[in-house]
């Protein structure tokens, strides 16, 4: 049996929480959780699906500028939707960038308000 069985969860610096959220909430529809404890600095933690994302409001140690502009060739967040022509609907509606996935896969690559990137792929 593998040492490591499981992704708890996924850590990512944001500059504002309330923008933050607007994207992931607002775009993404995820779901706010409310178990996590007071830290001395804002952020949010979010379910997505059996996992979570932390958004930490920290000083980012990371350049924001200078990224590819396709999240592919980026360190990036890789996650699961029901439907990608949604979520180009909702990018679209959003006046977000993003593109498409270079391998052919219903996929897109885009970024959060913060320059973290993500890939969203179809569930199949």
């Amino acid at each position: 049996m593998a040492l490591v069985q499981d992704i708890h969860h996924v850590s990512l610096i944001v500059a504002d929480t309330a923008e933050a959220l607007r994207f992931y909430v607002g775009i993404l529809g995820l779901q706010v959780r409310d178990d996590r404890p007071e830290l001395s600095f804002p952020g949010a933690w979010l379910s997505v699906g059996d996992r979570q994302i932390h958004l930490l409001e920290l000083p980012n140690p990371d350049p924001v500028d200078g990224r590819p502009l396709h999240g592919g060739r980026d360190r990036h967040l890789a996650m699961v939707v029901s439907s990608i022509d949604d979520l180009i609907g909702r990018l679209e509606t959003a006046g977000l960038p993003f593109t498409r996935s270079r391998s052919g896969r219903r996929a897109v690559f885009c970024r959060d308000p913060d320059g973290n990137g993500l890939e969203l792929i179809e569930a199949v």
